[in-house]
């Protein structure tokens, strides 16, 4: 308990300092729109990038992990969206309420928190997770997010707005870019590489602080009658599916796939069952605040989760190993 805590108190105190940074008035609001285009469109695309041209290609090419990976992305984004539509929940928000609760933050906190706890070999699946949530979990949320007003404008420009949202997101083809990289052998120049890796190195904390502030930004203009609070059962299911269901759920599936004959080790399953029990994952926000989503209450999921994961992942730590 006392390792995961050491681990994880660095990314709790990242938020906290966005959030009083926002609070205090040390970090314009209008900034913060501003931190997430870099995150998006620099910092987090180079991260990724390094992972896919760092990761041996073999590992990405895991069926077990795959398939089991993405069974379960698919049965909790369609759970999710289902539960969340309603009057005041469209299609937008509800899409990337699912996100939270199907992605977890297996970037900035699940790959150095699971080689501390399992060691080097559960980076691998770790990673697989990454590149399919952000390839494809992502993609399939983005497209359904630009579902509003197809009943207005017609399912021909609904599509054409979800294809439009999947082909700007710049995360996934950062990752099909490393990967590919990684196939020819590649290596950038010096100069480049250094580049790179400064952006890259900027993702994790950059993203952490701009959530605090988002959550911050959200309370101070709920407090200012500029925007309604989300309500409770807005968010609350969300964050408790995503700590509760995911992991469950893949746990689950995974046995019944190795039931089955699927090629896939306890190792590699337990690896994905902590991934899942992981509190989702904050790039969303940043994903939430560039699509025009509610992001004050996809950042009070990110809280929810991220708060419970101190004992909910603990738990999880203390069942499967």
């Amino acid at each position: 308990m006392l390792q995961v805590l050491t681990i994880t108190f660095p990314f709790f105190a990242l938020v906290l300092c966005g959030y009083l940074a926002a609070r205090r008035r040390m970090l314009p609001l209008e900034a913060i729109p501003g931190l997430n285009g870099f995150v998006l469109f620099f910092a987090l695309p180079c991260m990724l990038y390094r992972f896919g041209a760092s990761t041996p290609i073999a590992q990405l090419l895991d069926v077990g992990v795959l398939v089991t990976w993405l069974l379960c992305g698919f049965v909790m984004v369609a759970f999710t969206v289902a539960v969340s539509l309603n009057a005041r929940t469209g299609w937008n928000d509800a899409a990337f309420g699912a996100l939270v609760a199907a992605f977890p933050n297996s970037g900035f906190m699940g790959v150095p928190l699971l080689v501390a706890l399992l060691g080097a070999a559960s980076a691998g699946p770790v990673i697989l997770t990454i590149a399919l949530d952000m390839i494809i979990t992502t993609s399939v949320c983005i497209a359904l997010s630009r579902l509003d007003g197809a009943d207005k404008h017609g399912a021909a420009i609904a599509l054409k707005n979800a294809l439009k949202g999947v082909f700007m997101n710049p995360m996934p083809w950062a990752i099909l870019l490393g990967a590919w990289v990684s196939v020819l052998g590649w290596t950038p120049a010096k100069p480049v590489a250094q580049t790179i890796g400064l952006l890259a190195d900027a993702a994790s904390p950059v993203a952490l602080f701009t959530i605090g502030a988002v959550l911050a930004r959200s309370q101070m203009l709920a407090a200012a009658g500029h925007v309604q609070a989300p309500w409770l059962r807005d968010y609350l299911p969300a964050a408790l599916f995503k700590l509760f269901l995911h992991p469950l759920l893949v746990l689950l599936v995974g046995g019944g796939l190795m039931h089955l004959g699927v090629p896939l080790s306890r190792f590699a399953l337990t690896v994905m069952v902590l991934t899942a029990a992981l509190p989702s994952a904050s790039n969303v926000s940043l994903l939430a605040e560039r699509f025009g989503a509610d992001n004050g209450r996809i950042a009070r999921i990110i809280l929810v989760s991220t708060a419970a994961a101190f004992l909910t992942f603990s738990l999880a730590v203390a069942l499967m190993t």
